[in-house]
């Protein structure tokens, strides 16, 4: 692919935030050490990038899936990086994972579409409109909806995500007729993670709206159940490799797509 434009190469930092997905495009970042909550597709805009498993073993690649619950670092020879988190266990990561074509169960790697995704990875923006940006998804996952093949699972997932206080795992089992014993096997059997870490996923998504209306991290972090700024910080972290002022300072723009993909907040 030629080289990008000076101007592409200084495009600020965008993330859309919206139920089950979200997406950043911008600059590489310096991502330390991390363990996702929910599955990653990382798309290296410029050249490829290396992913570094821990406790040993490394990957190159210039579209690679991370799987939930694997630490890992990702250091960058490009300027720009696109990653897109998809709800771990669901249809789109499921149908994600089959577009790949080399790599292991914990990182796949190169994408049967990746000159594809590396030019519409290129173009994304903070002024690429929203039709655009799902476009892009459903190349890259091969479906235009999140969905889970045991209803349970997306009911409990719908909740969670709409809950207006935080959501204890043996409260969300009573509303679903089961024990909690039995619904956290369920959960982690149908997507590959624990409910902690995706209740903490959810969480991020509450900050990351707040942040998108305006308010700085205290607000933010009280809007995502957390019990500081600093709780925050050091989740976020753990989750990405970078802390939210870490990212906050790369003239970040967040867009909130809801369910609809036409409408923006």
């Amino acid at each position: 692919m030629s080289a990008l434009s000076p101007t592409r190469r200084a495009a600020r930092a965008t993330v859309w935030l919206w139920p089950g997905r979200a997406l950043y495009a911008g600059p590489s970042l310096r991502l330390g050490p991390h363990s996702g909550a929910v599955a990653c597709l990382a798309v290296g805009v410029d050249a490829p990038f290396t992913v570094h498993l821990m406790p040993g073993g490394e990957l190159r690649a210039r579209t690679a899936l991370v799987a939930p619950r694997v630490r890992h670092q990702l250091t960058a020879s490009s300027d720009r990086m696109v990653f897109l988190y998809l709800d771990p266990g669901s249809a789109d990561d499921q149908a994600c994972r089959t577009g790949f074509t080399g790599g292991e169960a914990k990182i796949l790697v190169e994408h049967r579409h990746e000159d594809d995704l590396l030019a519409g990875a290129a173009e994304l923006s903070s002024h690429t409109p929203a039709l655009q940006v799902t476009a892009w998804i459903t190349k890259a996952t091969g479906r235009a909806r999140t969905s889970y093949a045991d209803p349970r699972i997306t009911a409990a997932i719908r909740r969670l995500i709409d809950a207006e206080q935080p959501m204890p795992a043996a409260l969300l089992a009573a509303e679903l007729g089961m024990s909690e014993s039995r619904f956290l096997r369920l959960f982690r059997d149908g997507t590959g993670t624990s409910y902690r870490r995706y209740r903490l996923w959810t969480q991020m998504h509450r900050a990351g709206r707040a942040l998108a209306a305006g308010f700085n991290l205290t607000r933010a972090a009280a809007d995502g159940y957390f019990a500081s700024p600093s709780h925050l910080s050091t989740a976020f972290h753990a989750m990405f490799g970078l802390t939210p002022s870490a990212l906050l300072s790369q003239d970040l723009t967040i867009r909130c797509l809801d369910p609809s993909p036409e409408r923006v907040i």
